[in-house]
């Protein structure tokens, strides 16, 4: 099975085309769900690496797909070739598995626009092109076995971004927010142009190629070869990270990116490209581990970025909002945790927080589509009487997020990540993340009682 990892990508781009040349002929509902269907092969494909990797003994469990060899100059012989390993099949799982449920929530959510008219078959096709283009190229980034076709990815998830982003196009909010967030990660994107050139003029020649494994024997093998730059490396990688993370200082376009359509910040505000930065550190995190003082930096980073977004959130009243400052204070927690050297404890937030904030932005756009397009959550109220499926989702996202004791996948994640701080002697940052824990339990449980609670004040 592991040799054919290429066929994770056949569906969606098979999709892609048709609606493309066939979409309008098609109508709306046999190309919102092939779209949909694309993706869940996919994940079939995605759960068959899966089970045929961890059939493997552990030291075995990391193979390299060839698919081509790119070009050969001299003794450098880059290929495109996909790695198979536990860290870019888990990401593969949670793209594919994710952008399944949100494809089929698309179905029927995207048949209007955001002024409640029908949506036409051009836009609502296009809308399912862009999709799965962000699917195809967000699994180019994660099962990429070398920096050129991560740069790829990395480029393609940020204009899918872009394009989803500013849909409503005819909304001089949406356009100018779509700009913003592509002006935005082109700082980040700079830094990782930059990082993958000084990796291969210190790297490449002995590494013979830009491939992950190569590079990090080669430096494994003589740390001498980033003698002076692996502080520049690491810290033009922590710059695209926090670019395509939302982390400080680059964090200013993710509230913005609210103007796209709602299925569109689950996906790719919430679950998926945002956690690109995270992947990416821990995807290179033997160079980091060369300036450890790059790491330390990650973890602060994350941990300021956590309680500011924490603190944002709760003054906030648009429900959107709110979850999007909400989802940078998250992926704060995920730069604390791998800034610690707690890379297992970032993954595993990683997981459950794409869960949980998923269901979360679909529970605020069935929400939003109850109340006309209002969303100020104090002009609503009473909603779990009209809303009950949305409402005990809601609920137990949200109980998710705000890490209720035992019984959630966010309390033992979120704990993971504070123990990784203690365990790396970061005191301070773990009582940051302890109090910005206090904020997020607040403002997720205001988050439900004042949309679900109390009497309607839409009135």
């Amino acid at each position: 099975m592991l040799n054919y990892a290429w066929l994770i990508f056949v569906p969606p781009l098979i999709a892609l085309l048709i609606n493309i040349f066939l979409g309008r002929r098609l109508g709306r509902t046999i190309s919102g769900w092939l779209g949909a269907l694309a993706v869940g092969l996919s994940f079939v494909v995605a759960v068959g690496l899966y089970l045929s990797l961890y059939g493997l003994p552990v030291e075995e469990r990391s193979v390299t797909v060839v698919l081509w060899d790119w070009i050969t100059i001299g003794s450098f012989h880059p290929q495109i070739a996909l790695l198979i390993d536990p860290l870019s099949v888990l990401m593969a799982l949670v793209v594919t598995g994710v952008g399944f449920l949100i494809h089929i929530y698309s179905v029927q959510y995207m048949k209007e626009d955001d002024e409640h008219h029908d949506l036409d078959v051009r836009r609502y096709v296009r809308y399912f092109v862009y999709v799965n283009f962000f699917i195809v190229a967000m699994l180019i980034l994660v099962l990429a076995n070398n920096f050129v076709m991560l740069y790829m990815g990395w480029e393609g998830v940020g204009l899918a971004s872009f394009l989803l982003i500013s849909f409503w196009f005819y909304k001089p909010s949406a356009r100018d927010a779509g700009k913003k967030a592509f002006l935005v990660n082109r700082i980040g994107d700079f830094g990782m142009a930059l990082a993958i050139f000084l990796i291969f003029v210190s790297v490449g020649a002995v590494a013979g190629s830009l491939a992950y494994k190569d590079v990090f024997a080669a430096v494994a093998a003589n740390p001498a070869l980033l003698a002076g730059v692996a502080g520049a490396i690491t810290l033009l990688l922590l710059l695209a990270a926090t670019g395509k993370s939302a982390q400080i200082p680059l964090w200013v376009w993710l509230p913005d990116a609210m103007e796209g359509p709602t299925p569109v910040s689950a996906l790719i505000h919430a679950a998926t490209m945002v956690t690109a930065g995270v992947y990416l550190i821990v995807r290179t995190s033997p160079l980091f581990e060369l300036a450890g003082n790059t790491l330390t930096l990650v973890a602060w980073i994350g941990g300021l970025t956590a309680l500011m977004g924490a603190t944002i959130a709760l003054t906030k009243t648009d429900l959107k909002r709110i979850l999007a400052y909400s989802t940078i204070s998250q992926l704060g927690y995920m730069f604390l945790a791998v800034g610690s050297g707690a890379y297992a404890a970032g993954m595993f937030h990683l997981t459950t927080h794409a869960l949980f904030k998923a269901c979360l932005f679909l529970g605020a756009g069935s929400v939003m589509h109850a109340m006309h397009g209002e969303l100020d959550i104090n002009k609503m109220g009473g909603l779990r009487h009209k809303m009950r499926s949305t409402y005990w989702t809601f609920l137990i996202a949200a109980a998710t997020l705000a890490g209720f004791p035992i019984v959630t996948g966010g309390f033992w994640s979120k704990d993971a990540v504070l123990i990784g701080a203690a365990a790396n002697g970061e005191w301070i940052l773990y009582v940051i993340g302890l109090f910005t824990a206090l904020l997020t339990a607040i403002y997720s449980f205001k988050m439900v009682f004042v949309v679900f609670w109390g009497k309607p004040r839409d009135q």
